[in-house]
């Protein structure tokens, strides 16, 4: 007897019978073959590539990126590297659009930096770590003891990149003239929490930008005190660090109104304020105390909420800076 004169002589109810057995079957087989696929190759590095315009030679650029309530900047250096300043919460949403970003810039070298450990800052570094790997990863001095962030750090140090934990005095030149400076804390011990983030200055062609993180009115006013009495005090070998002379800000804190305090912006007066903040979020950031002491210190100045506009971007390209937001 053929094989088809034994299906046939087979009742329907067993032959519906075998043919869901073997849909289960190929569907258990996809599903094992996902996972094992997924085991090896993160899907974040399936995502395809933003268009971002390429960066001109001699071009240093700083994306500001809207990752809803939660801190990301990619700084491209003129000789090509990017670092990554933050992360976002690790959200799928926010990882999803830092690496299409990211991609989209297709950087010669990555690094990466942490600001200090709360989530909405470090959240998505692991996922970026499968996707890019990174040269280097300076971790802030001030250290936490949450799950997620004893992970982050077994898992930097079983990639084997070059880590560094980043206090003042501490940065580095690009060898095209850009450089970043940590302008606090001081070192370690020096003040916990909010106050132990890294403050990021960084200089090319003249332009000079400050990153903020989530530092209070007590640590800017600690750090005006300090410039008072010597206007060279965060300025370290080749880097120059010249408060008085700001042109670009990330307010500190999302916009809180803790922070951005008088004295700290009437010491930076810069022409552009960056806030980076999430739509509708839950801690009213930034608040209006904040906002109108921004507009107070720089009648002229522009700012710039990604809340509003979406991604951020600056350039400063032949001595000059220009601004290109998401939305008009």
């Amino acid at each position: 007897m053929t094989r088809e004169e034994r299906r046939r002589k087979l009742s329907p109810e067993t032959r519906r019978r075998r043919r869901t057995l073997a849909l289960v079957a190929i569907a258990a087989a996809a599903v094992i073959a996902i996972a094992v696929f997924g085991a090896f190759v993160p899907f974040d590095s399936l995502l395809p590539a933003y268009s971002v315009p390429p960066r001109r030679e001699g071009e240093m650029r700083f994306h500001f990126l809207d990752v809803g309530q939660g801190d990301c900047t990619l700084v491209e250096f003129p000789d090509g590297e990017t670092l990554v300043v933050d992360a976002g919460d690790g959200t799928a949403d926010a990882v999803g659009h830092i690496v299409r970003y990211l991609k989209g810039l297709h950087p010669v070298r990555v690094s990466m930096l942490l600001t200090h450990p709360d989530l909405d800052h470090y959240g998505g570094f692991s996922a970026l770590l499968n996707v890019f790997g990174a040269e280097r990863f300076y971790l802030p001095v001030y250290d936490a003891d949450a799950r997620e962030y004893r992970a982050l750090k077994e898992e930097i140090a079983a990639l084997g990149c070059r880590c560094e934990t980043l206090a003042r005095y501490g940065g580095f030149g690009s060898g095209c003239g850009a450089y970043m400076s940590c302008i606090s804390p001081y070192a370690y011990g020096e003040g916990t929490g909010n106050d132990a983030s890294a403050v990021l200055y960084f200089a090319y062609e003249g332009a000079r930008v400050l990153l903020c993180a989530d530092i209070s009115a007590v640590r800017e006013r600690l750090l005006v005190r300090e410039y008072a009495l010597d206007g060279d005090i965060f300025s370290a070998e080749e880097r120059e660090v010249r408060l008085d002379e700001i042109d670009v800000v990330k307010a500190a804190h999302h916009g809180s109104s803790d922070s951005s305090s008088q004295e700290w912006l009437s010491l930076l007066r810069p022409a552009h304020f960056v806030v980076s903040c999430g739509r509708d979020n839950g801690y009213s950031h930034p608040s209006g105390e904040a906002l109108a002491r921004l507009r107070a210190a720089s009648p002229q100045g522009k700012i710039y909420r990604t809340d509003e506009l979406g991604d951020v971007m600056f350039s400063v390209y032949e001595g000059k800076i220009t601004v290109s937001t998401d939305r008009k």
